[in-house]
C-alpha cells in the first residue's frame, strides 16, 4: 500500500534514511524553471547532513548540467551533488577502440559528451561501428519512423544509449528522449547498451551507497521507481510528473501494477 505523504512532507520520513537519490527533471526543475519547495528540500536534507544525489538521466557530462543549473539559479552547494548518466557513460565509450567511429543521433547541446574523443565521430552512418544516442536530432523530434528507417541496415551494430528516459516534461510540452529510440532499436533486433536510471551502475558510480538506507525520489516509473526496486531502496514518487494524467484517472495502485513496481511513497511536488 502506498502512503501519501502530502499532508506531512518529506520531514514525516527523512529520518529513516541516510542517502537520497533525486531526480531533477520533474522534481527539481521542470526544464525551464527550479520548483523553489523542492530546492527549500534539499537545504533541509543539508541541515541535516543527509547525503544525497541529484541523479539525472542526462546524456551530458556532469559540468555540463551544474552549468545549466547555475542559470537556472540553483547554488553551489546544491549543484554539487549532480551526477548525470552522462558521466556514468563516459568511463565506458573512453575504453572503446581508438579506432572504433561512432555515429551520433541526437541534438547538438550533447555534443561536449564526447569532447575527448570527437575524432572517431563519423558523419555517415554506413562509415560507423557503433551506435551512440544521446536523443533525437532536433528536426526529427516526434517521428520514430524516421529512425527506424534510418537503422534498419544497421542491426548489427551496438547502439549506447545515454538517456533511458522514454519521454520528458520540458515545462508543459511532452518530448521524446533517447530511451524511446534505443526501444525501436531494440524491437527491430538491435543491441543496446544503457547508462542511467534504472541501471545500478549509474547508482553505484554516484556515490558509496553500502550499507546506507536509502529512498529514490523521482517522477517516473519506469526509471526512478524500477532503479529503486531493482536495488532494493525505498521510493517516493513525484506524482505531478510524467505520470500525473494516469494516476489522475487511474489512481496509484492500478498504475502502479500495470507498470509492475512498487511505490513506498507518494506526493504530488516534493515539499519538506
Amino acid at each position: 500500500m502506498t502512503k501519501n505523504i502530502d499532508k506531512e512532507g518529506l520531514r514525516l520520513i527523512a529520518d529513516n534514511y541516510d542517502l537520497f537519490y533525486i531526480d531533477l527533471w520533474g522534481v527539481i526543475h521542470n526544464g525551464i524553471k527550479l520548483h523553489q519547495e523542492a530546492i527549500t528540500t534539499l537545504k533541509e536534507l543539508l541541515k541535516m547532513n543527509k547525503d544525497f544525489v541529484l541523479l539525472t538521466n542526462a546524456p551530458r557530462p556532469n559540468l555540463t548540467v551544474r552549468k545549466f543549473l547555475e542559470k537556472m539559479g540553483m547554488e553551489d552547494k546544491i549543484r554539487d551533488h549532480v551526477f548525470t548518466s552522462g558521466e556514468a557513460a563516459l568511463s565506458y565509450l573512453k575504453k572503446l577502440s581508438s579506432s572504433d567511429k561512432f555515429f551520433h543521433i541526437g541534438p547538438p547541446r550533447d555534443f561536449d559528451l564526447f569532447n575527448d574523443f570527437k575524432n572517431n565521430q563519423s558523419k555517415l552512418i554506413n562509415d560507423s561501428q557503433y551506435l551512440l544516442c544521446t536523443g533525437l536530432f532536433d528536426n526529427y523530434d516526434k517521428d520514430l519512423n524516421y529512425y527506424k528507417e534510418l537503422l534498419e541496415k544497421h542491426i548489427n551494430k551496438k547502439m549506447i544509449c545515454t538517456n533511458p528516459d522514454l519521454i520528458v516534461d520540458r515545462g508543459n510540452v511532452r518530448e521524446l528522449c533517447a530511451g524511446s529510440v534505443a526501444m525501436v532499436f531494440e524491437k527491430m533486433g538491435g543491441e543496446v547498451v544503457y547508462f542511467g536510471k534504472p541501471y545500478p551502475e549509474v547508482y553505484n558510480n554516484s556515490i558509496d551507497n553500502l550499507k546506507k538506507r536509502t529512498l529514490s525520489i523521482g517522477d517516473n516509473l519506469n526509471t526512478d521507481i524500477k532503479g529503486a526496486n531493482l536495488l532494493n531502496y525505498d521510493s517516493l514518487l513525484i506524482s505531478n510528473g510524467v505520470h500525473r494524467q494516469e494516476i489522475e484517472d487511474k489512481g496509484i495502485e492500478k498504475v502502479s501494477k500495470q507498470y509492475e513496481v512498487i511505490v513506498n511513497y507518494i506526493q504530488s511536488d516534493l515539499k519538506w
